[in-house]
């Protein structure tokens, strides 16, 4: 058995730009991490980096379902006794949206370094501005 290694073209990586407006935090989240993945792609294989690159904007505005706006909360620790904060959706909204996507789309994707380079191609902004214009993104249509 031998292992399948595709020739991947850096040069040919493609820009999508997602509007995160309305949409629920893990159905984009899912197919963000699909194309940083590569996996829209035959020449997919699980130990190379052959993504695109995605721009998601309004992170704002993106969604989520039932009671996790006030009930969901994500843990920091700093290493000592007693040292855990907790902050809820609602408060990680307000002062950093775009982290809520980071950190949705981060717990998809492997954790070694290979995740942490796909990581690099996602770029997350709280408006609808953004300063990837020249790349040319195409738009990307969330399936429910």
């Amino acid at each position: 058995m031998k292992t399948f290694l595709p020739k991947v073209n850096l040069d040919e990586r493609k820009w999508h730009i997602v509007d995160a407006n309305g949409v629920v935090l893990g159905r984009l989240a899912v197919q963000v991490a699909d194309i940083l993945r590569g996996k829209n792609k035959p020449v997919f294989a699980p130990h190379l980096d052959a993504g695109d690159f995605v721009v998601v904007i309004n992170a704002e505005k993106v969604a989520l379902t039932g009671k996790k706006e006030t009930k969901k909360e994500y843990m920091s620790y700093s290493g000592w006794k007693g040292g855990e904060k907790f902050t809820s959706v609602a408060q990680l909204r307000a002062r950093h949206p775009e982290k809520i996507i980071t950190h949705a789309v981060r717990g998809m994707i492997p954790k070694n370094r290979l995740g942490r380079v796909l990581m690099t191609k996602l770029k997350v902004y709280k408006g609808n501005v953004h300063p990837h214009a020249a790349q040319q993104p195409a738009p990307l249509k969330i399936t429910a």
